[in-house]
């Protein structure tokens, strides 16, 4: 069942955005060469709790951490641990946050100093592809149009767009019905509607779209190895214009 919400309840949504954007402007202050990635879910983890909130990725399924933190050639689901960042990394953050009651969800995909010139590329089109997505997700549009946007633009570039991981909706579940692939054929898929909250999420290799899980049953990462982007942002469906609940206004403030 697809469950749309109400507007008292896109508002709870968005408070919980509002953590989870903060949460991630304090890991994004932290990204340097040297710092563990531990170290910085155990930020993320104490930011949530301090503002009333709760880490949705930690228990979920028996997931034993706040974040997914996925370096490289890993696509998501990455376990925080002693990986220390060096330069030439890029890694995914993916948070979320459930607060009174609502979860959000967000990544963001990060150069760690000197980052070669064509995978500094992948992030910002991937990036790019995450909008184009988000311009489609409008009332009277279908989710093949969503998927469509980010396909096209991403594999002009002759990227892979993975397949088996999809965006989806969010609401008093982190994940809801329906699913919101990252490909798709234009006019195809479910008719939206006002109300439809919707995590959308590219993940998008340089290389081929193929992927493995690792045997720790969670890290997905390419099967060629290459570097892999992920960007996401919690929407509501609207008429005119999809509405960006989460923000990355604190990660590039922090970045400056």
């Amino acid at each position: 069942m697809i469950v749309y919400k109400t507007e008292e309840e896109i508002e709870l949504i968005r408070a919980s955005a509002k953590v989870l954007a903060q949460a991630h402007g304090e890991v994004a202050g932290m990204i340097r060469e040297g710092i563990t990635t531990r170290e910085l879910d155990k930020r993320a983890e104490e930011f949530i709790r301090d503002h009333g909130g709760q880490p949705s990725f930690k228990g979920y399924n028996d997931f034993p951490y706040s974040l997914c933190i996925s370096p490289n050639s890993v696509v998501v689901h990455g376990f925080p641990g002693d990986h220390t960042l060096k330069s030439g990394d890029i890694i995914s953050v993916d948070a979320g946050v459930l607060l009174n009651g609502y979860h959000s969800d967000s990544a963001y995909t990060y150069p760690v100093g000197e980052v070669d010139p064509e995978v500094l590329q992948l992030l910002e089109e991937t990036k790019k592809s995450l909008y184009l997505g988000i311009e489609k997700a409008v009332a009277g549009n279908r989710m093949g149009d969503v998927g469509y946007a980010i396909q096209n633009h991403v594999e002009k570039q002759g990227y892979g767009v993975v397949r088996e991981l999809v965006g989806h909706g969010i609401g008093k579940k982190l994940h809801e019905r329906p699913e919101v692939p990252n490909y798709g054929k234009r006019g195809s898929g479910l008719k939206l509607q006002t109300g439809l909250v919707l995590a959308i999420e590219p993940m998008v290799n340089l290389g081929k779209k193929d992927v493995v899980q690792e045997k720790d049953g969670w890290t997905i990462r390419t099967k060629d190895y290459k570097p892999s982007a992920h960007f996401e942002h919690t929407v509501v469906v609207r008429k005119d214009k999809a509405e960006i609940l989460t923000s990355f206004e604190y990660i590039e403030k922090a970045l400056q």
